[in-house]
């Protein structure tokens, strides 16, 4: 049975000062910004903007090789990745590799607030690196 996708879950933006795009986002740009977590193990702090009709994700680095650090200096800030949002990702993530998707996790790592995720190469996806995310333990 086929694993469906449940929708866009968010669009991560990489910054360098988590600070400085919260109040960008909140106090020039008028968005609420929820849900700030660091997560150590990936080397990386975001902050959830609610824009109503899906969020936004601003991811910054806490360390010098976190998983965005590569992307700010190889591109600057910007878009980095689209997550969309499925029931079981270790489901998808097997589907997809039995479908010939290049895959950067093989299996699922911690997400923000409690998520699993899960990474498919942007070489596979015409240039867009693509997340998975389950929320709540299935």
């Amino acid at each position: 049975m086929t694993e469906p996708y449940r929708g866009i879950d968010h669009l991560g933006i990489a910054v360098r000062d988590l600070d400085a795009a919260v109040k960008t986002y909140r106090d020039v740009l008028g968005f609420a910004v929820t849900g700030r977590e660091r997560i150590d193990a990936r080397g990386i702090e975001v902050a959830f903007v609610e824009t109503g009709a899906g969020r936004i994700e601003l991811i910054a680095p806490t360390r010098p090789d976190s998983e965005v650090s590569g992307f700010l200096e190889k591109r600057g800030e910007g878009m980095h990745h689209l997550c969309v949002r499925v029931d079981h990702v270790d489901q998808k993530l097997a589907e997809l590799k039995a479908q010939g998707a290049k895959l950067i996790d093989s299996e699922p790592k911690p997400g923000a607030h409690g998520t699993r995720v899960a990474f498919v190469h942007p070489k596979g996806t015409n240039g867009v690196l693509l997340e998975l995310a389950e929320h709540g333990h299935h």
